[in-house]
């Protein structure tokens, strides 16, 4: 099932059969510079990928693989403009959106993403600067940016990687980002805030996504408690391709701000959609994101395969996911700022390589995408790591790790790098019988063996601050680019995203009386649910 088809196939598979019979740990004490000689760094970004079954060999079938799979070409025609998203003709350039410079015969597209880069300057700067003002007349003090998928995790992500900034802005102003269509969420952020002064700010190309419009409508309700019409389009903006809708929402055409088709919104951070990231830290701060990213694609795009972060990286998870039978990769950050990341990257590995088809439409005979999850540091070593360390499975693992905190208890961050430190430690060094000697009986010393010998890599920072961020999300999107490039799929479309939607929208017609010839399964438990909204409505008007 999981034979690749290229003609280094054969020399990876047999290679990966003698890794697995070697130590890591004998690989440290026989090369005492193996760490240095497998460390990269580019782009604010250190990635150790020591602690992995990766020698001389491996890095030679690495640059056979690549060459083979023709990376480097592949990679140039996305930042070109290549319809390489061929299920809908459309290229997918998320790069050009933090570029420095026009691409050759992209330069239309290219005066759209710097004019809407002033615009949120623009709206940024007169929100931050209170010369916009709301219909009491009084600043902006909340955000509600009501989005889903890469429109909602990508951004609250960056804001809250960059919480450090908060305090240096001069600003009061809060954001809350809301994409559930559980009302649960979006009531009790409604509840904690004045309407008088909030900005909300609608993200949907379509502006007809079935959460985001159900909570969009729900807020402007809310506004329009205490807000007349007439004043609503000052607290209202929409990042959407669908002018007509959002200005019959009630939004002023100058705060509609523009997504484009050739964008997916797990890489829409980099656009409008990262506004509210340029109103509460500043436009410098959200340029300087762009920044990052656009130093790790000139990395990405000129590196030689053996020192190219993404590469390195996607070969990595690649080789053990055909080669010794991971199904899943963890992302571990050692920065309470980072947990989010590892929600943020689940949707653009696992959105854009979760496919069972390659470019020509053929069932793939071999397995694509990885299940990728994680967590925040510690409390992940309280919980799951169990699993890492002495469970069956095999699982790629990546801990992320700042140097310098920006924080004063520099106590409290040693005790955080060393935990990291000695988690990686310990899935390679492991433990054997001989070394326990602390164990109360025989059967308890061998349950606290552990068997070692599981790689893993380790991305550092310096800090954290918008540049290094900007650089550590690009990584990881080249990374899946790389992977299906390997996979020979497209990552830049998402048809199984579609087929829910399509039947949520018969299933709320069936709630309203049509016959959708639901299947029984389905119609039972929606006649559940009918039967006890209807019961309870009627116990509520009868109290």
């Amino acid at each position: 099932m999981n034979k690749l088809p290229y003609s280094v196939w054969p020399d990876l598979a047999q290679h990966a059969q003698k890794m697995q019979d070697r130590s890591l740990r004998q690989m440290f004490d026989g090369d005492p510079d193996r760490a240095h000689r497998y460390t990269i760094e580019a782009a604010g970004v250190c990635l150790d990928y020591s602690k992995n079954f990766f020698d001389s060999d491996t890095q030679q079938l690495l640059v056979r693989l690549n060459n083979e799979v023709n990376v480097a070409g592949l990679a140039r025609q996305m930042f070109d403009g290549v319809a390489l998203n061929n299920t809908e003709a459309r290229p997918a350039l998320h790069t050009l959106l933090r570029a420095r410079v026009a691409p050759s015969g992209l330069e239309d597209k290219y005066a759209e993403v710097t004019t809407t880069l002033k615009r949120v300057k623009n709206i940024s700067d007169a929100i931050r600067s209170g010369t916009w003002k709301s219909s009491s007349g009084e600043t902006i003090q909340h955000i509600v940016h009501l989005g889903i998928g890469g429109s909602y995790l990508g951004p609250k992500m960056v804001d809250e990687a960059l919480a450090s900034n908060r305090a240096s802005t001069g600003q009061d102003i809060d954001c809350h980002y809301v994409a559930n269509v559980d009302a649960h969420h979006l009531t009790t952020v409604l509840a904690s805030i004045d309407p008088k002064r909030t900005l909300v700010i609608v993200v949907s190309k379509s502006f007809s996504t079935l959460e985001t419009k159900a909570n969009a409508e729900t807020t402007r309700n809310w506004l329009l408690t205490e807000i007349e019409q007439a004043g609503l389009s000052a607290h209202l903006i929409a990042v959407s391709s669908n002018i007509a809708d959002a200005k019959a929402f009630g939004i002023h055409e100058d705060n509609i701000l523009p997504m484009w088709d050739w964008v997916g919104g797990r890489y829409s951070v980099w656009s409008a959609v990262g506004i509210p990231v340029a109103i509460r830290y500043g436009f410098e701060v959200f340029s300087h994101l762009l920044d990052g990213a656009a130093d790790m694609d000139e990395h990405f795009i000129n590196s030689q395969p053996e020192t190219n972060l993404p590469i390195v990286m996607a070969f990595l998870s690649t080789f053990y996911q055909h080669c010794f039978g991971a199904g899943s990769h963890a992302v571990l950050t050692y920065d309470h700022r980072l947990r989010y990341l590892p929600d943020h990257l689940q949707q653009v590995d696992m959105e854009s390589n979760g496919k069972g088809r390659n470019l020509e439409g053929k069932q793939l005979d071999y397995d694509s995408g990885a299940i990728i999850w994680g967590g925040e540091g510690t409390n992940g070593q309280h919980a799951f790591h169990q699993l890492l360390h002495q469970g069956t499975r095999f699982t790629g693992v990546d801990f992320v790790m700042t140097l310098l905190p920006d924080h004063e208890h520099q106590h409290h961050h040693d005790k955080l790098v060393a935990s990291c430190l000695s988690q990686s430690q310990a899935l390679m060094q492991g433990r054997s019988l001989d070394e326990i000697t602390d164990a109360s009986s025989e059967l308890q010393q061998k349950h606290k063996v552990m068997p070692g010998n599981r790689p893993s890599n380790t991305l550092i920072l310096e800090r954290l601050d918008a540049k290094r961020i900007g650089s550590l999300i690009a990584l990881y999107e080249h990374k899946v680019f790389c992977q299906a490039a390997i996979w020979h799929i497209n990552p830049f479309d998402q048809w199984g995203v579609e087929l829910g939607k399509e039947l949520g929208d018969r299933i709320l017609n069936a709630m309203l009386g049509a016959d959708e010839n639901l299947d029984g399964s389905t119609q039972a438990l929606l006649d559940r649910y009918t039967a006890n909204r209807t019961a309870s409505r009627t116990a509520s008007r009868k109290s």
